[in-house]
């Protein structure tokens, strides 16, 4: 599964929208960070010192530095038809207000806002809390905040464990977010194992993208006689792992269920980690 996306953030002068004064991009390809950029802008208006509290950029600091025109250009290679992701809809309300304030049309791109994803993915942010450092600090991912470079690669890695945790696809969540949070469960439903299944007394959690849908992968584990549940405990016995993310080094890219299973591998739980490929083969071998 490709998951391709650009990651955008900015910083504000001050508290008109369009006061854009710093603006920075990542992009993401295959699931990782490929690339960044971030520029300074001149405003051409005046800084607010709550503004500049915030993210410490003032007036010296855009001495010189290319106006809104200028950035509009140098952003189009990055933002053009592509998924552009922002934390909260606050940086494609600046970058429209920019664009209407110097006669420009907005680049032409599929806009996903990210806090929409997280009230979605992860229960405990529903209602609250979902705020880029909140949810970045939960996430153990590390960043400056209020540097736009920074903040959009941040914005854009929790996307990325958005995806991981969830299996829901970049497709997925841009349909996913424009619907009420009541109607949009992201996790599988528990089921009870076949007793005369060949798996019957396994645990089983599933994580990352898998190639098929994770209630089809829960039904198929649940007739192999897995117990399938939606969360790492002590009962859990396998964690099956999307083949993309199996490959991945061990580290922050992994998913919190598979960062939780291995914590408590370390604690002495047997839990075996079994890719997605090796799963169906598991299931497709006749019961001797």
């Amino acid at each position: 599964m490709q998951v391709n996306f650009v990651a955008i953030d900015v910083e504000t002068a001050n508290p008109d929208l369009a006061s854009i004064c710093q603006v920075g991009v990542a992009a993401f390809r295959d699931g990782a960070l490929h690339s960044t950029w971030e520029s300074l802008v001149d405003p051409e208006t005046y800084f607010d010192a709550m503004n500049v509290a915030v993210h410490g950029i003032d007036e010296r600091a855009v001495r010189g530095a290319p106006k809104w025109n200028t950035i509009y250009q140098q952003l189009v290679p990055w933002l053009q038809d592509q998924v552009v992701a922002s934390h909260t809809a606050f940086d494609r309300a600046a970058l429209s207000r920019a664009c209407e304030k110097n006669g420009l049309l907005p680049h032409r791109c599929t806009w996903l806002d990210t806090a929409r994803v997280v009230r979605r993915a992860w229960p405990a942010f529903a209602q609250k809390g979902y705020g880029l450092a909140n949810v970045t600090r939960h996430l153990s991912i590390e960043f400056h905040h209020h540097n736009a470079k920074e903040d959009a690669r941040a914005a854009g890695e929790v996307l990325l464990r958005a995806i991981a945790d969830t299996g829901v696809t970049i497709e997925q969540w841009l349909d996913r977010t424009r619907k009420p949070i009541n109607l949009l469960p992201t996790m599988p439903v528990s089921k009870s194992g076949n007793p005369d299944g060949p798996l019957f007394g396994e645990k089983l959690v599933f994580t990352g993208a898998l190639s098929m849908p994770r209630r089809e992968a829960a039904d198929l584990a649940a007739a192999a006689g897995c117990e399938v549940d939606s969360g790492i405990n002590y009962h859990t016995t396998v964690l099956g792992v999307g083949d993309q993310n199996s490959s991945r080094l061990s580290g922050q890219e992994e998913s919190s269920k598979h960062r939780k299973a291995e914590e408590l591998m370390a604690q002495g739980q047997s839990i075996r980690i079994l890719g997605e490929s090796d799963f169906r083969r598991l299931l497709s071998l006749p019961i001797c």
